[in-house]
Parts: C-alpha cells; sequence; structure tokens
C-alpha cells in the first residue's frame, strides 16, 4: 500500500468533483479523503495498491462531465495515517 498526495487545478470547485473523486476512490478501493484549496483547487490524499492508485489517478485527471482538468501533481507520501474510508473534507 502507498499514499499519495494529489493536487488537481482547473475548474475543480462548484462542480461536484470531489462528490466524483469519492465515487472514484470507493470503486477502486481507494481510502483517503478529499477537500477544496482555497486557490480553487482540489487536494487529495489517497492510500491503496500502486495498480488502483494508476487507475485512480487516470479518473481524476478526467473529472467528471462538469469539471476542467487543467493539472495534476502527485507525489508519494510517507504513510502516517490509516484511512478505513474516503471522506469529502470541508
Amino acid at each position: 500500500m502507498i499514499q499519495l498526495q494529489i493536487i488537481v487545478t482547473g475548474e475543480v470547485q462548484g462542480v461536484g468533483y470531489r462528490y466524483y473523486t469519492q465515487m472514484k476512490a470507493i470503486q477502486f478501493g481507494i481510502t483517503g479523503w478529499v477537500r477544496n484549496l482555497q486557490e480553487g483547487g482540489v487536494e487529495i490524499l489517497a492510500s491503496g495498491s500502486r495498480a488502483d492508485l494508476e487507475k485512480f489517478i487516470d479518473e481524476v485527471r478526467r473529472g467528471n462531465p462538469f469539471s476542467t482538468v487543467d493539472h495534476i501533481e502527485v507525489n508519494e507520501t510517507e504513510k502516517t495515517e490509516t484511512y478505513k474510508s474516503f471522506a469529502i473534507k470541508y
């Protein structure tokens, strides 16, 4: 299991992007969270197998029909916390 920090920029706030991200995380067995950033982007902390995370990243990069993803930054982090589900942080 690895943990990634993913920063997504573009039109990703106010368009259901966090809910889309949560749905895809559940689909691929990813745990962690997603939250809006003050600058207008979205931050995701995702834990799972490398193969599942690669599929998840593909979906996050694609986005939902109402969003526009301009850029995605993925960084592997040291796993500091274990999550049992995937939550939307407010």
